[in-house]
């Protein structure tokens, strides 16, 4: 196994840490701090997330050989972000991340779980999948509106790191947004930290279990999961040659996000973005030893779990809109995918549409949110529009 490491794996597995880290940490303490935590429960939250995708990245790929990348739900974490506050609080919110972390479990050992999901048509999928962005992929354009001053130097920073390399934006917009902090914003009357700035209070939080928290996030957490990060993370792997037996992968990323979650940890998932970094020529010329590259985005995961603490703080810092801002900018990639894809059948627009107006209208029937109710009324309409057209055609 040593004599399989390579520079080349390192490098880009140091390059896909820090790429997938800082273009979505910003989204992971939106969804934390929308579901109702505290910075203290928000940095765990943040600590746990890292360290699960860290462990995976490290367990997955030494076991199977192959670039196996792990990630956080970041479609997961938009979709907290995007949803109010559930009647409990963060209690609730953790209660559906158990039971959300429970079913990728149990997709894990019965496959037709598995194909239940698969069997969503895709246009639906990302209809969900862009109702759910939508929110957040707003918020540059309202803080523009609020704070243009200290959004426009992050989007100016974006857009040379997006001309110079589409992978070099969110890094770029990252290191702005530093500089704007230490420059612009007043952290006078901040309260000064005198505990440790590297682990949180590792409290776990009383979970609440709800038959409206299941529907309301659980499933839905579930299906962007599913639909918006494994599938497609299973798919880059398979179409650069890799074998993957998806059943294994399931069960133990769904595992270590099962015991995570009571510390207010989203779920881990198989990453698509940095897979394909992983997966491709740059991470070593023979494809057999490229895991290591996924190694090495392991064991930099588990380093960046430890500020956590750190990162949070000067999070809390910034005002809410400019975080918000770059948690958008992050997320246009995968908006403009989405779209793209679940408008793609000219003859199946409508439900598609459906679905992602409401998701993205954040209403809720009988307390139960518009993610889950928009995957039904757009899967209710393909079904009978497929079913007129079969009958046209016969």
């Amino acid at each position: 196994m040593i004599r399989d490491l390579s520079i080349a794996a390192v490098s880009m597995g140091l390059l896909a840490a820090f790429v997938g880290y800082s273009a979505s940490f910003a989204i992971v303490l939106a969804g934390l701090t929308a579901m109702g935590a505290s910075d203290a429960q928000a940095a765990t939250g943040l600590f746990f997330a890292t360290i699960g995708m860290g462990i995976c990245s490290i367990w997955l790929p030494a076991v199977t050989r192959i670039p196996a990348a792990v990630a956080w739900s970041t479609p997961g974490a938009a979709f907290l972000a995007a949803t109010a506050t559930l009647p409990g609080g963060f209690g609730e919110a953790v209660g559906a991340i158990i039971c959300c972390a429970a079913l990728i479990v149990l997709t894990g050992f019965i496959p037709a779980l598995g194909r239940i999901v698969a069997a969503i048509p895709k246009p639906i999928a990302n209809g969900l999948l862009a109702g759910v962005l939508l929110k957040l992929c707003l918020a540059p354009a309202l803080a523009l509106g609020t704070i243009p001053l200290l959004v426009l130097p992050v989007l100016v920073a974006w857009l040379a790191g997006l001309s110079w390399n589409r992978l070099a934006a969110m890094p770029f917009a990252v290191i702005a947004f530093l500089v704007v902090l230490y420059l612009a914003v007043d952290t006078s009357g901040a309260p000064v930290r005198t505990d440790t700035a590297w682990l949180p209070s590792f409290t776990p939080v009383a979970p609440v279990f709800t038959v409206q928290s299941v529907f309301s996030i659980a499933l839905p957490l579930y299906l962007v999961t599913m639909a918006g990060q494994n599938i497609p993370g299973f798919a880059v792997l398979e179409l650069n040659g890799y074998p993957v037996d998806r059943q294994p992968l399931l069960r133990k990323t769904g595992l270590v996000s099962l015991a995570f979650a009571p510390f207010g940890s989203i779920p881990v998932n198989m990453s698509a973005i940095t897979a394909a970094m992983m997966a491709g020529e740059d991470a070593g010329r023979d494809p057999a030893t490229r895991y290591w590259a996924a190694i090495t985005s392991g064991v930099v995961y588990v380093l960046l779990a430890f500020a956590a603490a750190l990162v949070t703080t000067l999070a809390g810092l910034a005002p809410i809109a400019l975080i918000a801002a770059v948690a958008g900018l992050a997320l246009i990639p995968a908006l403009v995918a989405s779209l793209s894809g679940a408008f793609r059948d000219t003859s199946q627009l409508e439900a598609p549409a459906l679905t992602f107006l409401i998701a993205a209208s954040g209403m809720t029937l009988f307390g139960v949110s518009g993610a889950f109710w928009g995957v039904v009324v757009g899967a209710m309409v393909w079904i009978a529009k497929s079913m007129t057209h079969g009958s046209a055609g016969d």
